[in-house]
């Protein structure tokens, strides 16, 4: 779980219901609310304690490329070890459970990147690192370069992928349970496109991403997308649930992958998707 673009309020909200549900994989990154998010997260832990701290999973990214200073890349070697510093400190942790590649910059060398990682590990600073954003290729090339005792660190790969973006289960995630690779799905429900939540020919509703954001939601307003989310309708109606609830079925239902990521913005949006309210 994230929160970022919500208030503090509604944030640790949903924090503590997750808590009631007995979630206990918490995803975020350093640039999410420019940084609230790992605050609002960092702050909430601590008041749950230490026991409590030891049962859970925090995952932080970094190398967005977004606030990088000048003559920098993001995953130089200085910037992953500035970053990480300021991630530890505002989630209050001494080392980070998963820490992802948010997503490669193509211009530092991989080389250069995963030598930064190595000494993270080596300095007790993260347990496993993990990549996002990320091609077959890209996962390969990182598999290749950690060397044996880096590679055993190479956790997870977190994509897109939901009904609207399936080209993962292609190779991708295959690839990755047949080489001890967890796969995260992110974004499972389109950015809402697969809730229903949109109507062909209306309005979007006030306040949601295809209204505030709609650039973000172009690749789901294809005419094959709308085909998609007209055929989970029916599916989902003619079954009895909510659409959302189907959404998520079907990346869950795919072979290899291993987890997925909700980012509820509101406590009612956990029981349309087919969570326990507790």
């Amino acid at each position: 779980m994230r929160s970022a673009g919500d208030s503090e309020a509604q944030a640790l909200a949903l924090l503590d219901h997750v808590r009631r549900l007995g979630l206990r994989r918490f995803d975020t990154a350093n640039t999410y609310g420019g940084g609230a998010s790992e605050e609002v997260l960092g702050a909430w832990l601590r008041a749950q304690g230490a026991a409590y701290r030891q049962t859970v999973q925090i995952a932080t990214k970094v190398g967005n490329p977004h606030g990088c200073p000048p003559g920098e890349t993001p995953l130089s070697r200085t910037q992953i070890a500035h970053h990480l510093d300021v991630s530890l400190r505002r989630l209050g942790t001494e080392r980070i459970d998963l820490f992802y590649l948010h997503e490669l910059d193509r211009v530092t060398p991989l080389e250069e990147t995963l030598a930064a990682i190595t000494r993270a590990v080596e300095a007790g600073k993260i347990a496993s690192f993990g990549v996002s954003n990320a091609s077959l290729a890209d996962v390969q090339a990182i598999k290749a370069l950690a060397g044996e005792r880096l590679a055993a660190r190479f956790a997870f790969v977190q994509n897109e992928y939901n009904m609207l973006a399936t080209a993962d289960a292609e190779a991708l995630i295959p690839w990755c349970a047949g080489h001890g690779l967890g796969y995260t799905a992110f974004s499972p429900l389109a950015g809402g496109m697969l809730t229903g939540k949109y109507e062909d020919g209306a309005a979007p509703p006030k306040g949601s991403r295809l209204a505030e954001a709609p650039e973000a939601c172009a690749a789901y307003l294809t005419t094959e997308a709308r085909e998609t989310i007209a055929r989970l309708r029916a599916a989902a109606g003619a079954r009895g649930e909510t659409m959302a609830r189907a959404a998520l079925r079907f990346v869950l239902d795919t072979p290899g992958l291993d987890s997925l990521i909700i980012a509820p913005r509101r406590i009612a949006h956990f029981e349309s998707s087919g969570l326990s309210t507790g």
